[in-house]
């Protein structure tokens, strides 16, 4: 019924589309005009809305470089409390710079990671408080072309590749098709376990990918679940009720995952990015209350963690888990992939 109505919608999509085609035809004639910078920036976005992946890809990248490049990142701070440029410390909360920078921040602390809305300003910024920066990592800046990234890594997900799919709000994307010919590097994500080699070169085709286009196909990996105040890893097994917390676009591979390893589980959805509050709070103690068995815990993502954080006095004595996720590469192309990224920001050594 919701796909039906969405198709009705199609003649807005028209106007959407034709909008934004105008906005990247008058950058790409240079009427609009895109500042370049003489410095490593890799920019890790989509051309739809929803989850490809791009926070776990910005953590890869992260643990890519960050043994050999002072490493920096910058988000425009989704739905914060706050405004204009800051560099998390100590003190920042997921309020004050967004979810998904203070979940970067709580797993890399020695990596500077800044918020602003405006990437034109906040790069030099960056460079001016953090001089001994080596390479900044744009996380979902793939449509914000007053800043041209000199390396564009560019997600699609498997299950709903941009080829298929069409401009918002009959659909998904929020950027012309053709905005993927930015792409330097393109990853089709959250493949099933297994695909095929003959499924990749059919995809490939798909793609239609130009020749200076890299395309690499990942899945979706979970770690061991820690708990969100101890870190202790979570003993469980296929037994263990579960409770999931979850407000994240795209749960469906954490369903996924959940079905194919667990008997069986309840679940709590919440819109993506939503903070939660005390009323929420009251809900998940009940419905946790529900489940009358005593092997049980409640799991949620790192992404909606760092806004339950805060209710470290409520829920410290609950079996509160986090599920980490990780991209992993198949094929065997993982060092492709790296090389490529580790070859870019070299080149501006030479």
């Amino acid at each position: 019924m919701l796909r039906s109505f969405r198709y009705l919608l199609f003649p807005v999509s028209l106007v959407y589309g034709a909008v934004v085609w105008l906005r990247n035809w008058l950058f790409d004639k240079n009427i609009l005009k895109a500042a370049q910078f003489n410095f490593p920036i890799i920019c890790v976005g989509n051309i739809a809305v929803g989850g490809t992946g791009k926070t776990p890809m910005v953590e890869y990248l992260i643990r890519l470089l960050q043994n050999d490049f002072n490493t920096a990142t910058l988000s425009r701070g989704y739905k914060r409390k706050t405004k204009g440029f800051a560099i998390a410390d100590n003190t920042t909360t997921a309020l004050e710079i967004g979810d998904e920078p203070m979940q970067f921040h709580n797993k890399f602390p020695h990596v500077t990671v800044a918020v602003g809305e405006e990437r034109l300003v906040a790069i030099p910024q960056i460079l001016h408080d953090k001089p001994g920066t080596n390479v900044i990592i744009l996380d979902d800046a793939f449509q914000h072309r007053p800043v041209k990234a000199g390396l564009n890594i560019v997600l699609t997900a498997y299950n709903n590749l941009f080829t298929r799919d069409l401009m918002m709000p009959s659909g998904d994307l929020r950027d012309v098709k053709a905005s993927m010919k930015r792409a330097g590097i393109i990853v089709v994500t959250k493949c099933k376990t297994g695909l095929s080699a003959d499924e990749k070169k059919s995809i490939v085709k798909e793609l239609k990918p130009l020749p200076k286009q890299a395309v690499f196909f990942t899945e979706i990996t979970y770690s061991k679940p820690y708990h969100l105040f101890t870190k202790a890893e979570a003993v469980i097994d296929r037994n263990t009720n579960i409770l999931l917390i979850c407000g994240i676009a795209n749960p469906r591979p954490l369903k996924d995952f959940l079905v194919t390893n667990f008997n069986s589980y309840d679940m709590l959805r919440y819109p993506d990015h939503h903070i939660f509050n005390s009323d929420d709070l009251a809900d998940i103690k009940k419905q946790f209350a529900k489940i009358q068995q005593q092997d049980k815990i409640i799991l949620t993502t790192e992404k909606d963690a760092v806004r339950l954080v805060k209710f470290e006095e409520d829920l410290k004595d609950f079996p509160v888990y986090v599920l980490p996720i990780e991209h992993s590469f198949l094929f065997n192309e993982g060092e492709a992939f790296n090389k490529l990224v580790v070859d870019f920001i070299a080149a501006f050594k030479k």
